[in-house]
């Protein structure tokens, strides 16, 4: 017998084995799947009334505008029929070869395999749901009898139903899927098929897609490796008090806070890239607040025990362990928001523990949600409220997918591809790995927070009470430097900007960094890659202050370093972590960032 009759039948017999395999792990993901435990549909998309506001508004247009209607699908047939009739016409002939895009539909690199644009089936599908993703999106955008809130709340969850839909989802109409499975024998699919296994079983019954390779990242490992020590530890939060790299350092010390939504080391990821590093290398006493990753028995903890607890007690520490009585301070996303507010306390006390203070992303003023204000409705935080009354917690399952369906094709869609149906293993990219490795929140804060800050925006209207005070945004007094991102699908920029303009502050910059809510602000010089934009003129509104905003090339780090300097004090001898009152409890990263909370 030649070898060229042994491989076929060794070939078929391969794939027969795989579709054996499919079968048996069909029965296994039934298994977990049924393991999944109800969850309340409020946490899983919009109330129906919203959609239900919005067909009620398009069957009143219906009535009142038919031809407008007519008229505006139209055009939108007569693109169907071209690519039907274009598509015919070149499976007749024979040929793959697809017409030319002759069309105007956008570019879209879901479509990257060349078979979309080489192949007339594959190539119609693709044309056509552009062409009814633009219909859909051009009817939402038309349609009248709706508040500008609910208008982008249904575009927004319009597009998401659109995005599930891309033919780029499914196996059947996806020529690279379909053309690995046949190289591989049918293998890919199998090995796709245990990853998604593995995925609902260590959620529970839930999906979630891993993006990234775990094996290959250790927090403290090769993540977070900034050389410093753990100086204060309470039930929030470790002090972290970095080892100086400079012989002498400013007089006064540093301190940051992260947001608690994630976990610190994004400032810290690899060394090219760590923000804490660079500060530390300019010659600054740094310390950074690792908090805790809640578990149920914080289910009563608020905001007011994380500015108390968390804030003032960090702030008080960093200056008696570096002597002095006023310490600088940041706070990013979340954690700036809580920063104001303790600005805002301290204010109220008289006490005057903060010489500066820097806000990344931060919202302080939420007249404008943006983005991420489609989840802020009362549909959503409804749900919220009600899992954490029975959980104690907000778990990281729900935060972690509902930023994911901020930017779905990105941190869903394309990944679960790769992982289901092609059977790839997840890449080692850091930023995705600390994008997965989020925390949860505690019960009381999370409601407190989506209530008072988000939905009625006390802080910035009529007050905000905690800590025994009503707090408003002008009471922020200290000089600020604001950092917002043209991209920041979490926080606007013009939000943010709002938020600086509504400090009662004398001394105000706001920096505008290209790029999104993470890459603008981690953003090295080394990098070259995203500019900024400045203006020294906050009282003219977002777009004007756009408009007239000078254009700067390379990172926004330098520019606000030359800012931190001139409020820093003078030089001293650098300073070793701890003191005879504060011995280190261990080195940096510490032990919340890496532990596992009980749920």
């Amino acid at each position: 017998m030649t070898t060229e009759e042994t491989e076929p039948s060794a070939d078929l017999d391969r794939l027969n084995d795989n579709l054996g395999k499919l079968e048996e792990l069909t029965s296994r993901l039934m298994n977990a799947v049924s393991d999944k435990e109800p969850i309340s549909p409020s946490l899983q998309g919009p109330g129906q009334e919203l959609f239900m506001r919005a067909a009620t508004a398009y069957l009143a247009e219906m009535m009142s505008n038919p031809a407008r209607i007519v008229e505006h699908q139209v055009a939108y047939w007569g693109q169907t029929l071209k690519h039907y009739v274009q598509a015919q016409q070149a499976l007749a002939k024979g040929t793959f070869e697809a017409p030319a895009a002759d069309d105007g539909l956008p570019e879209d690199k879901r479509f990257a395999d060349p078979h979309w644009d080489s192949h007339p089936y594959f190539n119609f599908l693709k044309r056509q749901y552009l062409t009814n993703a633009a219909a859909l999106a051009e009817a939402v955008d038309d349609m009248e009898g709706l508040d500008p809130g609910e208008r982008q709340r249904v575009g927004y969850f319009t597009r998401q139903i659109v995005d599930m839909m891309s033919p780029t989802n499914f196996l059947w109409t996806n020529p690279a899927a379909l053309q690995r499975a046949v190289d591989t024998d049918g293998e890919s699919l199998v090995t796709g098929l245990e990853n998604l296994v593995e995925d609902i079983e260590a959620n529970g019954g839930d999906l979630l897609v891993t993006l990234a390779d775990k094996d290959a990242f250790e927090v403290g490992g090769n993540l977070a490796t900034t050389p410093g020590k753990v100086v204060f530890r309470n039930r929030m939060f470790e002090l972290i008090q970095y080892t100086p790299a400079t012989d002498t350092v400013h007089e006064v010390p540093l301190v940051i806070f992260p947001p608690w939504i994630n976990k610190f080391y994004i400032l810290d990821l690899k060394e090219k890239n760590s923000l804490i590093k660079w500060i530390v290398d300019q010659g600054y006493t740094l310390f950074v607040v690792s908090w805790v990753n809640p578990d149920p028995t914080y289910r009563e903890v608020g905001l007011d025990e994380y500015v108390e607890e968390g804030y003032v007690a960090a702030l008080r520490e960093a200056a008696a362990i570096s002597g002095v009585k006023e310490v600088n301070a940041i706070g990013y996303c979340i954690a700036g928001t809580t920063l104001a507010l303790t600005l805002a306390l301290l204010n109220k006390r008289k006490e005057k523990l903060v010489k500066s203070a820097t806000f990344f992303t931060t919202l302080t003023d939420f007249s404008d949600r943006g983005e991420v204000g489609v989840f802020l409705d009362d549909d959503f935080v409804d749900g919220i409220e009600r899992e954490t009354e029975e959980h104690g917690i907000l778990r990281s399952f729900f935060m972690n997918r509902t930023f994911s369906f901020l930017r779905s094709n990105d941190l869903i869609y394309q990944p679960a591809i790769k992982r289901y149906m092609m059977g790839e293993a997840p890449t080692a990219f850091d930023l995705l790995y600390w994008n997965g490795d989020s925390t949860n929140l505690p019960a009381k804060m999370a409601v407190q927070y989506l209530r008072g800050l988000c939905q009625r925006d006390e802080f910035a209207q009529n007050g905000f009470d905690i800590c025994g005070e009503t707090l408003r945004l002008r009471d922020v007094k200290v000089p600020v430097f604001s950092v917002a991102c043209e991209t920041d699908h979490i926080a606007a920029w013009r939000s943010s900007y709002r938020g600086a303009q509504g400090m009662g502050s004398r001394s105000k910059t706001f920096v505008l960094s290209e790029s999104g809510h993470i890459a603008g602000i981690v953003n090295p010089p080394s990098k070259r890659k995203y500019g900024h934009y400045t203006n020294d003129d906050l009282s003219l509104s977002p777009e004007d202050w756009l408009a007239g905003a000078e254009k700067q090339d390379g990172s926004w780090w330098p520019r606000w370093e030359v800012w931190l300097k001139r409020r820093s004090g003078k030089q001293v001898p650098a300073r070793a972590p701890g003191d005879a009152s504060h011995p280190p409890l261990g080195p940096a990263p510490g032990s919340y960032v890496t532990a596992k909370p009980s749920i």
